[in-house]
């Protein structure tokens, strides 16, 4: 009689309020509001429901939203990115990929509201085990991270379960380090290329690389507009490149950290000069998204992109070694700029400075990246500080 007006399930057990079994498959379900709209979740038991139910109620405790918690980690980053803003190309290619990425990954199937840091943790070794590099591990990272955190701040789970540094996680540093161009290299490639028929048509934008350590789609969006003889400086606020199908593009620079001026040395004023008083000047200007005028054409008359100068110089630095005994290093549109970042830091350049020019967010890049060092530099550099023994 105590039970009489309390609703039980199939085996007779009392059912607490808001629980209920249905009658044509045997479901247990439980109704509660979050935000004032009507929620029912199911299990296939009463165990199993009443320990969702825990669920249910330590969420409303901690004011975040159990329902939207069972989204998947797919959903949250495909809910994510498009308020990401007006991304550029090369972002919304990275984006691309970490999808795709994911859409291979069971991980990705997962509630974000069960994900623990322990299990993001072990999901990027995984990655790595299975021949991700690191790059590519912190670029997936670099987009399920602010995800979660979007999660984090609209109140559907507590904690970001990827906010730890990577550091923190056997993943070693595997990324090709690119060796900056020693500096007998860089005159014996120079030369090499002043002396060779082709390599003389390359020659000044290499130089121009070299004595500026812009990047090489910056390079490419150069125009007449961006090149200021009168005081002596390149404007760089934006970059050339081509999408999937060939079609030209121009965007912003990655950070405004991009957005600089770049003073020119004697050479790379000089060098421009040359590039300009040379460029056969095409009937008709080709124009990407407003912009022309762009410096640096190929032979019909189009603006050069990044891949055009990858093929270019290895083709230069190969026909080099057909010739040469000299074994130089491998040489690319990067190395130059990695070339002058080094060649400027030994230079005794203020390392802010040095951060300004090249264009880093973050001094750590400039330091850690781009600076190399090795016992040649070490030896210069104290000796002009100390006198030492090899000198004495």
């Amino acid at each position: 009689m105590k039970n009489k007006n309390k609703r039980t399930d199939s085996n007779r057990t009392v059912l607490r309020k808001g629980e209920g079994q249905r009658s044509d498959n045997g479901l247990y379900y439980y109704r509660y509001s979050e935000n004032g709209t009507r929620k029912t979740i199911y299990a296939a038991t009463l165990d199993e429901l009443r320990e969702e139910e825990k669920k249910i109620q330590q969420c409303m405790f901690q004011g975040i939203s159990y329902s939207a918690g069972n989204m998947t980690v797919m959903e949250l980053v495909l809910k994510y990115l498009p308020l990401t803003g007006d991304a550029v190309y090369s972002t919304k290619v990275n984006y691309n990929f970490v999808v795709n990425v994911l859409k291979t990954e069971p991980f990705a199937n997962r509630k974000i509201c069960t994900v623990k840091i322990s299990e993001a943790k072990a999901w990027l070794i995984s990655l790595h085990d299975r021949g991700y590099k690191r790059n590519t591990i912190c670029t997936i990272r670099g987009v399920v991270k602010p995800a979660f955190q979007m999660a984090v701040e609209d109140r559907i789970i507590s904690a970001n379960p990827f906010d730890f540094k990577l550091k923190s996680i056997n993943i070693k540093d595997d990324a090709e380090k690119i060796p900056a161009l020693k500096a007998h290299e860089q005159e014996t490639f120079m030369n090499f290329l002043k002396g060779d028929k082709i390599g003389s048509k390359y020659y000044d934008a290499c130089l121009i690389l070299l004595e500026t350590g812009l990047r090489i789609s910056e390079f490419c969006g150069l125009t007449f507009k961006d090149i200021d003889f009168e005081n002596g400086v390149i404007n760089v606020d934006h970059k050339l490149y081509k999408k999937k199908g060939g079609v030209y593009a121009v965007d912003e620079p990655k950070t405004e950290n991009a957005v600089r001026q770049i003073p020119m040395t004697v050479e790379a004023y000089n060098a421009f000069k040359r590039v300009i008083a040379d460029r056969n000047n095409p009937k008709i200007e080709t124009i990407v998204d407003g912009y022309s005028g762009f410096l640096f054409l190929n032979y019909y008359g189009q603006p050069h992109t990044a891949v055009d100068y990858q093929h270019a110089i290895k083709r230069l630095r190969e026909k080099f070694a057909e010739t040469h005994s000299v074994v130089l290093p491998r040489i690319t549109p990067h190395v130059f700029r990695h070339t002058f970042c080094t060649n400027m830091a030994y230079a005794k350049m203020n390392i802010k400075s040095l951060q300004y020019v090249m264009g880093h967010a973050d001094i750590a890049t400039t330091l850690a990246y781009y600076v190399d060092v090795d016992l040649d530099y070490a030896v210069k550099d104290m000796g002009e500080v100390v006198k030492l023994a090899v000198n004495k």
